[in-house]
């Protein structure tokens, strides 16, 4: 099954509220001819067009491919938050790589955050970039294990943006019923994703990197100069970037052993007037500790983001908006009813430790992908990574790298039925509250 067609309409973004409110911005061709160029990127989400605007910025000649729209896949669908730190817990990366490459890893994941926002000033990106992520716990447990992990970052890396929040202060933000307290991160933020995508592919055209639409990668060869087939026509590069997260199908096989595509699903309600004060009572975003995570916040037109569910086979339910709905009337109950007016999936991608998989694949190919669900930094730094790699600067690519990624259990093969065992096992543990 071929991820890119199974779910969506060639060459369209989905039906999302990020679409409906997205800034314009014409097709770029399909390629058509056989190219040559420094770099050939094979993607078109926050990885790919990162670090085609970075290799173009330093004079490299870019061709970048994208098999439907730039902003196609996660990139453009996911719940906009722009996260503190690495997706894995900073106190386990302390045990799994050691102190030393720990700190470095907080200080890349603050390299991200900060790289982020430095694009979206440079470039004039109009995306609703907003300061204030709030984590929750639903017991006073999880709200001691959240302040906890707070004040561990704070003594170890002097991060000072993080406000406690008691049982009260949780609920004075969020009024849900379902949440005790936890803290408010003012330095991790939130933006429309798929503005921010247009805004990144603006800036890399602008720069001079040839981005091809509707153009799917068929085949790569690892020769020098690299080939990259596509269904009319080819790109031989010095260099190539798999920029494809959730979408890099077969064509890369190391990759595919450790990165694994899942959907999440997000709804948009209508627009909540007085009633948004029910649910965030500040501009923040917020994400639950579930394992299966709640994400949301509040649209520039007062509707409900809400992200919840997740699903293990590849093809999306028929009614996404009764499956957002079940866990977004558990947060709200008074919004059970509520009116939905988008709702839509997206498949993202998840490693074993949920750290990304960054790796050279081959001796002049390099990859990074896995972000499970932390990417709007992670992947826009990745991006730049991967650039400055190809540049001969590489200690941070080399970082994120040496970080040990497992193999899913059955390979590409077995990864997804074994997972779906393993996650509704999960599932039920935050259906019990263990």
């Amino acid at each position: 099954m071929n991820l890119l067609y199974s779910n969506d309409r060639r060459g369209e973004y989905p039906g999302s509220w990020y679409a409906a409110t997205a800034n314009p911005m014409g097709r770029f061709p399909t390629l058509e001819e056989d190219l040559k160029a420094d770099v050939c990127i094979v993607g078109g989400g926050y990885t790919g067009l990162s670090a085609a605007l970075h290799l173009a910025e330093a004079g490299m000649d870019v061709v970048l491919l994208e098999a439907h729209r730039v902003g196609f896949g996660a990139s453009g669908r996911n719940g906009g938050q722009l996260g503190s730190a690495q997706r894995m817990d900073q106190e386990d990366l302390e045990k799994l790589v050691g102190d030393d490459d720990a700190a470095k890893l907080w200080d890349l994941a603050e390299d991200a955050k900060e790289l982020v926002k430095s694009l979206i000033a440079k470039h004039q990106i109009a995306c609703d970039l907003k300061p204030g992520v709030a984590v929750l716990g639903l017991n006073r447990s999880e709200q001691q294990e959240l302040h906890d992990h707070a004040a561990h970052l704070s003594d170890r890396y002097g991060y000072d943006q993080m406000e406690l929040l008691d049982a009260a202060g949780g609920h004075d933000l969020c009024p849900s019923p379902a949440y005790c307290g936890g803290y408010l991160d003012r330095g991790a933020a939130h933006l429309h994703p798929l503005n921010y995508a247009l805004g990144l592919a603006k800036a890399a055209a602008a720069a001079g990197v040839r981005i091809f639409e509707s153009t799917e990668v068929t085949g790569l060869e690892e020769t020098d100069p690299a080939i990259v087939r596509t269904a009319k026509g080819q790109v031989k590069a010095a260099h190539v970037i798999l920029a494809c997260n959730g979408y890099l199908g077969a064509l890369q096989g190391q990759v595919a052993t450790r990165v694994m595509p899942i959907n999440n699903f997000i709804a948009a309600t209508e627009p909540l007037g007085a009633e948004a004060a029910r649910v965030l009572t500040q501009d923040v975003a917020v994400a639950d500790t579930k394992f299966v995570v709640n994400y949301f916040r509040l649209s520039a037109d007062n509707r409900l983001l809400f992200g919840g569910g997740e699903s293990y086979g590849y093809r999306f339910p028929a009614d996404i908006s009764a499956k957002v709905r079940k866990p977004m009337s558990e947060i709200f109950p008074h919004l059970s009813d509520v009116k939905i007016d988008y709702a839509w999936g997206g498949t993202l991608a998840i490693t074993m430790r949920r750290m990304p998989y960054m790796a050279r694949v081959g001796r002049n190919i390099l990859s990074a992908s896995g972000y499970s669900g932390h990417g709007v930094g992670t992947a826009t730094h990745a991006g730049q990574l991967m650039a400055l790699a190809i540049r001969g600067q590489a200690e941070g690519f080399d970082t994120m790298a040496r970080v040990p990624a497992l193999p899913f259990p059955g390979g590409a093969a077995l990864r997804s039925p074994l997972l779906a065992l393993a996650m509704t096992w999960y599932a039920l543990r935050d259906r019990l509250g263990v």
